[in-house]
């Protein structure tokens, strides 16, 4: 296992600027692939899909082609990978779907833990809603708080494999073992989690799973994973005369085939890049390179994490046993925008908010404001950390 970050860094053009990002969690840098495979898909002949025209042949073969990265990816099918504008569009398409075969009385969960987009969908879906909660000393969230709001009429438990405010990964297969117990489905939200850690959406139990390749270096667009035998059963609202196959089914308008050409790359990046001895299928490739990747997080945030504790009058609200490289922080008598604004000045990106993690954000105490995020991506190393440290050594010390 090798993960050579400078060979890494080197394909990330935005890099150029001098910037040490810490915003990854809100979106990453695009690496130069992934930016020639969307002015590539451009260059050629597109037209709407099909099989007679050389413009619809390679609009097809987009579709196609980003199905199996996403599947490989997410360990799903094919067949079951839909594209949508957004994890937050895909969620809510899902919720209205199934709301439509709910009965008055029939409950939701959700959790205090999630990025509104997994909370909001559910709450306006008119089911009755029960709210699961995480505790706010140790950022956990675990599987006996899901279960304590579980009954016979629960249709649906909605939860995050990874929060993106605090970095907290939950149970997900325990949770989703308690959902399955008593009839309910799992939505479960991987915009986070996906980026740093290799998903297996049968392993963890997930009957829906969203995510959003701009997380993992690829365009700005939405991914839904599910099994297609479940997708036959749902009937969304669709035009009349679009297909009404699966997943297609559930895909309104024309797809943006140049940003599925930016996602499979993306997910070759991943295969390829990040383990340069990996060798086998794509999804064994992808495989070596998330070991890789995590291994070279946990480096990092233990860099971070013994920095912080040499700072006085900083308070860190990411305290979970099992985490993504994602810290938020508070100051004492300094305002987290002010650390933003000063680290920006110097180069440092490290932005600031409750990052629509509103439920999560209130639970902690921090109201609206949340705090500073600070979050790892693949191009990040050792000397981004100590500009990082430098710059809230100076913040702190006005």
């Amino acid at each position: 296992m090798t993960y050579d970050i400078a060979a890494i860094r080197s394909h990330f053009p935005a890099l150029a600027a001098g910037i040490a990002h810490f915003d990854g969690p809100g979106g990453t840098q695009t690496p130069e692939p992934v930016i020639r495979a969307i002015a590539d898909a451009l260059a050629r002949p597109l037209s709407n899909r099909g099989q007679v025209t050389l413009g619809e042949r390679n609009a097809e073969a987009l579709v196609t082609g980003a199905r199996r990265a996403m599947a490989d990816l997410l360990g799903a099918s094919p067949s079951g990978i839909v594209f949508g504008r957004s994890a937050t569009q895909l969620t809510y398409d899902v919720a209205r779907t199934l709301a439509k075969t709910w009965s008055p009385g029939d409950e939701v969960v959700v959790t205090r833990l999630d990025h509104d987009a997994n909370i909001r969908p559910w709450v306006q879906s008119g089911a009755t809603v029960r709210w699961a909660e995480f505790d706010p000393k140790t950022g956990e969230l675990t599987v006996d708080a899901i279960r304590a709001v579980l009954s016979e009429r629960t249709r649906l438990v909605a939860v995050t494999a990874a929060s993106n405010l605090i970095g907290t990964r939950p149970d997900i297969p325990a949770i989703a073992w308690a959902a399955h117990e008593v009839g309910a489905l799992v939505h479960v939200d991987g915009v986070h989690h996906t980026a740093h850690a290799l998903v297996d959406v049968e392993a963890l139990g997930a009957d829906f799973f969203v995510c959003s390749p701009y997380k993992f270096l690829g365009p700005h667009h939405g991914v839904l994973a599910a099994r297609p035998e479940l997708l036959e059963t749902l009937r969304p609202d669709k035009l009349l005369p679009s297909t009404d196959a699966v997943p297609e089914r559930f895909e309104l308008g024309t797809l943006p085939y140049e940003f599925l050409a930016g996602t499979t790359a993306a997910v070759d990046f991943l295969a390829e890049r990040l383990d340069m001895e990996a060798t086998g299928t794509r999804r064994e490739r992808l495989a070596a390179g998330y070991a890789a990747l995590e291994a070279h997080e946990r480096l990092l945030r233990a860099q971070i994490d013994e920095g912080l504790a040499a700072l006085d009058g900083v308070t860190v609200h990411s305290r979970a046993a099992d985490r993504t490289p994602t810290v938020l922080l508070t100051f004492e008598n300094h305002s987290t925008a002010d650390a933003y604004g000063f680290l920006a000045e110097r180069g440092v990106q490290a932005p600031a908010g409750s990052f629509y993690a509103i439920e999560a954000s209130r639970h902690l105490g921090l109201g609206d404001t949340g705090g500073l995020r600070v979050g790892l991506a693949p191009y990040n190393d050792s000397p981004d950390v100590d500009r990082l440290l430098t710059g809230l050594t100076d913040f702190l010390k006005r």
